[in-house]
């Protein structure tokens, strides 16, 4: 009963039918992820009732979180490919060697990122143009989330294990249980009830950190007791640095990835900030409701690395061809499919988040302009996750660079320059295009050649 228990909950990734295959594996994580970003709108919504200044704090510090979010994001692909293809090549042993190295790993780098985080809190915000007046409102929320860091990459290395082992239900469960705590605890921290003081701003970092550290221990017990991919015994400090190596050369080029984001988001923001408050706390707004748009392309994200990565240890590269094939097909149709019912909602998911008028017609006016090139964007995403999960975390990093670099960024600044807010996000817009284009010629003739 419990081998097929087990059989019922985890794919063969290696003999199962791709196209079936991908679409169970992404249903349940892409579920855990809309609960998730609804959690983050929900979080946005509590915090805008408090103010358009605490909205705008919150909009600042998006670039700071999501540096170390993606840091860990790059630290669960390192995890997820070496994990996965270990399992492929039926090697139970080093795949619980990495395992517990990882988590190890997110601990470790986390309570080193401390310190830092806290004491660079001020300048940083200061130099993407916060106002005097919001940098008391930034340090309440920065001063609770710093300390929940190594909390965050442990779990993001756990789930990581957990999505390699081809187990997407449970991994899609513990995000939406993470998520519903969130919802619950976030009135009560942030506005009080009961014996809870009202926390304000900093109420809603203590609620994400609350449930960061609930998921860990769900997660090391599961990965323990339940899948047998954790052993808390020492290896030696040898045989631990060496596995850190090989974690390093994949996550560390997928971190600087996966970082490049917020870096962009930062030069956006202090780009904006020179419009005014509003023009911030809208981008603020858009970064949440930009994730809720791309929920299906960030599911695949996590759905489809482990199983390229199994493919690609077992060596049966057709199987990698024909999902890589049918993964970015639907995300160009989901995509565009998407953005017409967005640009016609926009103002009222605008409506949704703030009662100030201009807030509100800045966040209608990007939505119809920024979204009709996410499904460019999923390319690039869907890309960048198939380089690492071939072990090519260089070429990930060299995607993210050309779209953010060469086309993002230096696009959206001529397009500020020549018609302002309008023109900044027409111009971010063609350059998801341009680079969406480019790289998927790229990806399609890389594993085009692993077959020959």
């Amino acid at each position: 009963m419990l081998i097929k228990r087990k059989a019922r909950r985890r794919h063969d990734l290696l003999q199962d039918p791709v196209g079936p295959t991908l679409f169970s594996m992404t249903v349940p994580t892409t579920i855990g992820v809309v609960a998730v970003i609804s959690y983050l709108l929900v979080d946005t919504y509590f915090i805008s009732l408090l103010g358009t200044s605490q909205l705008a704090a919150l909009g600042f510090t998006f670039p700071a979180t999501m540096l170390v979010t993606y840091f860990g994001v790059g630290l669960g692909i390192g995890t997820s490919a070496l994990v996965a293809k270990a399992i492929g090549a039926r090697n139970q042993l080093l795949a619980a060697e990495l395992t517990f190295a990882s988590i190890l790993l997110g601990l470790v780098l986390g309570l080193v990122l401390i310190v830092p985080g806290l004491g660079a809190s001020d300048p940083l915000f200061s130099g993407m143009g916060a106002e005097t007046a919001l940098l008391p409102l930034i340090r309440q929320y920065m001063s609770v989330w710093y300390f929940g860091i190594p909390l965050l990459l442990m779990q993001f290395a756990g789930t990581a294990v957990i999505r390699a082992s081809g187990n997407t239900r449970l991994h899609g469960t513990l995000m939406t249980a993470g998520a519903v705590l969130n919802v619950i605890l976030d009135p009560i921290f942030i506005f009080g009830w009961g014996p809870f003081p009202a926390f304000g701003i900093a109420g809603a970092a203590l609620t994400t950190v609350t449930s960061w550290a609930l998921t860990v221990i769900v997660i090391c017990y599961v990965l323990a007791r339940k899948e047998g991919l954790l052993k808390f015994k020492w290896p030696g400090l040898g045989q631990i640095l060496d596995t850190w190596k090989k974690l390093g050369k994949i996550t560390v080029p997928a971190a600087l990835a996966n970082m490049i984001t917020p870096v962009a988001a930062a030069v956006i923001t202090t780009t904006l900030a020179t419009y005014g408050t509003h023009a911030v706390a809208a981008y603020g707004v858009i970064n949440r409701v930009e994730s809720f748009i791309m929920i299906v392309v960030l599911g695949m994200s996590m759905s489809l690395p482990p199983f390229i990565s199994q493919n690609f240890g077992a060596g049966l590269l057709e199987r990698v061809s024909l999902a890589l094939r049918l993964s970015l097909r639907f995300v160009m149709f989901w995509q565009f499919a998407l953005y017409l019912l967005v640009a016609l909602a926009a103002p009222y998911i605008a409506a949704v988040f703030t009662a100030d008028p201009a807030v509100r017609q800045l966040i209608t006016l990007i939505l119809r302009i920024l979204p009709a090139s996410f499904a460019f964007q999923g390319m690039v995403v869907l890309t960048a996750s198939c380089f690492n999960a071939l072990h090519a975390p260089r070429n990930a990093l060299l995607t993210s660079l050309i779209r953010f670099f060469v086309f993002y960024v230096p696009l959206a600044l001529f397009g500020a320059h020549l018609a302002d807010i309008p023109g900044l996000f027409t111009g971010a817009a063609i350059g998801n295009l341009l680079a969406g284009l480019l790289v998927t010629r790229w990806i399609t003739a890389y594993v085009r050649n692993l077959q020959k």
